[in-house]
């Protein structure tokens, strides 16, 4: 599937689809369907630019995303079983990246100093200079410009983070009173 149009489209067609979804008499799913279809797109045009904003790195999203939460630890390692809470992905899929990650020698593998069932993964050296790379340039290339104001990209983040709620994607926060 081509994820950029050759030449941009001269109408939205999500926002045709919708008015489309309207016309048939389903109104109340309408609004639903254009935003679903919407984050879907906007997902497809994301991870195209953040796949080309890491290819020189030789990372994908996810062993990104393995290396910078290695790098925001104390220590510099974390279970793997924690990694795949953390990151909300199944156990085979953190065993593969960090497969990955450690054939490329970005991280390594060590036995949990007081748990035998648990591995841990340790960010290396060479681990922490292509995560700074990678992320001067996604910085630079992908977070500083999203698109959206700074406003807007709080609201979408809110508005996001409601959906992901209430899909059962995590617990709030407790909530605290002031003394």
């Amino acid at each position: 599937m081509r994820i950029v149009p050759a030449r941009p489209l001269r109408f939205d067609p999500v926002a045709e689809a919708r008015r489309n979804w309207r016309e048939r008499g389903w109104d109340g799913a309408a609004d639903g369907m254009a935003l679903v279809t919407s984050v879907m797109r906007v997902h497809q045009i994301m991870l195209a630019r953040v796949e080309r904003a890491l290819t020189p790195f030789g990372l994908t999203f996810a062993r990104y995303e393995v290396l910078m939460l290695l790098t925001f630890t104390r220590t510099g390692q974390m279970p793997l079983g924690k990694i795949g809470q953390r990151l909300q992905v199944h156990p085979a899929s953190v065993t593969n990246v960090i497969d990955r990650l450690e054939a490329d020698g970005l991280v390594r593998r060590r036995p949990h100093p007081t748990d035998q069932r648990t591995t841990l993964a340790a960010i290396t050296a060479k681990g922490r200079r292509v995560a700074a790379g990678a992320t001067e340039v996604m910085n630079a290339e992908i977070f500083e410009q999203a698109g959206p104001s700074p406003d807007q990209l709080v609201e979408l983040f809110d508005a996001l983070a409601t959906l992901r709620h209430a899909a059962g994607d995590f617990e709030p926060a407790p909530a605290t009173t002031a003394s």
